[in-house]
């Protein structure tokens, strides 16, 4: 499949006999082109001949919501595996190759995604394909590489997570909020499943997901889409596709019928808080407008200190906050979250705090946004989009990450025109079908039993 969406006339290019060729599309803005290989994968160039660099980025549409019931952590264990030792690389060569070419390279997991990606030299972009296509393909797990990495992970999460009480709350508040879906349980695993992954495990993970028709392949930067789709051809092209690739069906959330309320205390917390969030619609392919609403929901109650509905009124008019907040990522391939936070000064009740919390958001229902706040957004966004264009690797994620999590090209390149097109009643209409009182979660984070309002 070739489709071309550029700023001028599509072109015709002469593809070899193994890409699929399909209809060009016109778009106004980033130059992106995109083929499927017959063994399903998806390549994606986007062309910014700034400067002769180069990113490639590899996504698997596998995450830690894809692991097998018990065995959570094992996307993440795998990410780590990936630097050890293939067929034709010693453990640790690939990113020593990387860095003797002047380049840096990293990798990332998810929910709903696991991405590996090097920016280099665009001429050394041959050789990032042949290491990359052959740690896709020839890893080499042994019981050694895969004790020393648990101990790597376990000391991870002792560091991010255990010595975090933020970050406790946040996993015990996740927990909470999805009780049938997979997104319920830690991208980095709970510590008693990851002492327990084995070379098995993880061995059947790798040779499951770890496929070029669950991969996607973004290259950004000073390349020609001809001459990218030739090295993918060459290096990932002899892949075999996983015949037994599984469907990505999760469990899905039940109807939530009755509020839900939890206290985490912790005596290393220095300042209580109150946290509550709601499912939410992510952005789907071809319905983006929810998300859109959402969005604009999200920055005009919560997303300044300074100009946000939540901090002018609890902040600075009543005086009765630290701090007040929102929070919405429409990015996700099953239902999100939309938050909110207050931290109340000190001599200040989180009661108090949260019926000023529920007081403030009520009065934004009824009278919904000001012209000048949907204005402001409305700047905010398009300054964004503009200053995304400016890094290759930001060009290279934000396609990565919507393509692996349902989107399509034309759903990225559609949002902008989306978010501008939003309006007050838009907002007003999100917000009162989200802020269902029966459909919240509700975490106060205090130091000790006592602090507690509950």
């Amino acid at each position: 499949m070739l489709r071309r969406l550029a700023l001028a006339a599509p072109l015709i290019l002469a593809l070899p006999a193994s890409a699929q060729e399909a209809a060009p599309v016109a778009a106004p803005d980033d130059a992106v082109t995109t083929y499927t290989l017959d063994n399903g994968l998806e390549v994606v160039v986007i062309e910014d001949h700034r400067a002769p660099v180069v990113t490639q980025m590899l996504w698997y549409r596998t995450g830690s919501a894809d692991e097998p019931q018990g065995a959570s952590g094992v996307a993440h264990f795998l990410e780590h595996l990936l630097f050890k030792a293939t067929d034709d690389l010693e453990a640790g060569e690939f990113s020593a190759t990387v860095a003797a070419n002047g380049g840096s390279d990293n990798a990332f997991t998810s929910t709903d995604y696991t991405a590996y990606f090097q920016r280099v030299s665009a001429d050394r972009l041959p050789l990032m394909m042949e290491m990359e296509a052959e740690r896709m393909n020839d890893l080499r797990l042994t019981d050694e590489d895969i004790e020393t990495e648990r101990q790597v992970i376990i000391e991870e999460r002792n560091q991010r997570t255990e010595s975090s009480p933020g970050a406790l709350a946040r996993e015990q508040m996740t927990a909470a909020q999805y009780l049938n879906h997979p997104y319920g349980a830690p991208v980095i695993g709970w510590m008693h499943e990851i002492e327990g992954l084995g070379r098995e495990e993880v061995r059947d993970f790798y040779e499951t997901y770890y496929s070029p028709n669950a991969a996607i392949l973004v290259v950004a930067g000073d390349v020609e889409p001809e001459e990218v789709l030739a090295l993918a051809e060459q290096h990932y092209g002899p892949i075999p596709a996983e015949p037994d690739l599984p469907e990505r069906a999760r469990p899905q959330e039940p109807p939530q019928r009755a509020a839900r309320r939890l206290s985490y205390a912790d005596e290393r917390v220095s300042q209580p808080y109150l946290v509550r969030s709601y499912l939410a619609p992510e952005r789907d392919s071809g319905a983006q407008e929810k998300a859109a609403a959402l969005t604009f929901l999200a920055e005009i109650l919560g997303g300044s200190s300074f100009t946000s509905v939540l901090g002018e009124e609890l902040v600075f008019e009543r005086d009765i906050a630290l701090h007040a907040g929102a929070g919405y990522d429409g990015m996700s391939l099953d239902d999100t979250t939309f938050s909110l936070s207050v931290v109340p000064k000190p001599g200040v009740s989180l009661e108090e705090a949260e019926a000023a919390l529920d007081a403030a958001v009520d009065e934004f229902l009824e009278t919904g946004p000001t012209a000048a706040q949907m204005q402001r957004i409305r700047t905010q966004i398009g300054a964004s989009e503009i200053y995304a264009r400016d890094s290759v690797e930001g060009l290279a994620r934000r396609y990565g990450a919507a393509l692996s999590q349902g989107l399509t090209v034309e759903d990225v390149q559609a949002w902008p025109e989306i978010l501008q097109s939003v309006e007050a009643e838009d907002v007003v209409a999100a917000g009162r079908e989200l802020f269902a009182p029966d459909r919240s979660v509700t975490m106060t984070v205090v130091p000790s039993r006592e602090e507690t309002d509950q």
